[in-house]
């Protein structure tokens, strides 16, 4: 049964990884000026993996495996499929649009929750999606060029990976109760990061140029959007329905974008900034009109 304090949490998982992973998208794009896509995805998660096992000694919470086929589906989509196939979009495509198509993944997840988990949404539900995805439709502005095709069909991609990941973890948290979003993290993290290092290994690319600005993008995208951020969301997942989790990670491209225009150039148009408006209002709805609970 879910309670204002559960609200509360899932709300602060919201504006935890919304404020990391904006900013992320534009530290990972200057991070590619550096080194190639498959170096900096391990490395990165290589450092998350050691932070988050760090934290759960720390906090002397149990270190025993989550229960491993369903990790080992979390872990292939969230941490290797979902990352591989963003970073590969990035390397020719803008981190503002790039950010905002790989967050189509509300929009996967929606029908994936209703088949998988039983999630339909209610009409108040339904007309914050429509909402949002006529703001997102106005954002990614599809009659104006996006970049290669090649980084919007991985970016797309990605937002499908990201998606069925969601929705695995969230059939986890419902089978296991015992597990918690910390430990499902670190272990799906673990066998992601096993897959991803295995990729940069076998995968020829430049080598990397050993920088301040390099190190610097490693530490935050490593320990920040990679340890911290996904925790968060894994909290998030556990506390609302999959779809409502979905549409919520929304503000992050938003936000992306206005980091985007800010540190890196790409402004938005009048168009964009209507979508942004769409996208927001949808959010209000869903997240301060009780929505946010699942069925």
């Amino acid at each position: 049964m879910k309670t204002p304090s559960t609200d509360k949490v899932a709300l602060l998982g919201i504006l935890v990884l919304t404020a990391i992973w904006s900013l992320n998208w534009v530290v990972m794009k200057l991070a590619l000026r550096d080194g190639g896509p498959f170096a900096f995805s391990a490395l990165r998660y290589v450092l998350g993996t050691a932070g988050l096992f760090a934290l759960l000694a720390l906090l002397r919470r149990p270190l025993r495996p989550t229960p491993w086929l369903p990790t080992l589906g979390v872990g292939l989509t969230q941490t290797a499929g979902f990352q591989l196939l963003v970073q590969m979009s990035l390397v020719s495509g803008g981190a503002g649009k790039m950010a905002v198509l790989t967050y189509s993944m509300p929009f996967w997840i929606v029908p994936l929750a209703w088949w998988w988990l039983g999630e339909r949404p209610g009409r108040t539900r339904w007309l914050c999606i429509a909402a949002a995805a006529v703001g997102f439709v106005l954002v990614v502005e599809p009659w104006q060029p996006l970049g290669a095709a090649r980084s919007i069909a991985l970016a797309l991609a990605s937002g499908l990976m990201w998606a069925v990941s969601a929705v695995l973890a969230k059939r986890m948290f419902q089978k296991y109760p015992d597990v918690t979003p910390l430990r499902l993290t670190a272990w799906q993290m673990l066998v992601g990061t096993v897959a991803l290092v295995a990729v940069a290994l076998l995968v020829p690319e430049r080598g990397i140029h050993w920088t301040a600005g390099y190190v610097g993008a490693l530490l935050y995208a490593g320990f920040l959007a990679s340890s911290i951020a996904w925790v968060a969301w894994a909290v998030v997942v556990q506390c609302v329905a999959a779809s409502v989790a979905g549409l919520t990670s929304l503000a992050v491209p938003v936000c992306s974008v206005l980091f985007a225009w800010a540190l890196l150039g790409e402004s938005p148009s009048a168009v964009e900034w209507l979508g942004i408006a769409l996208i927001a209002a949808a959010l209000a709805v869903l997240n301060f009109a009780g929505t946010q609970r699942a069925p």
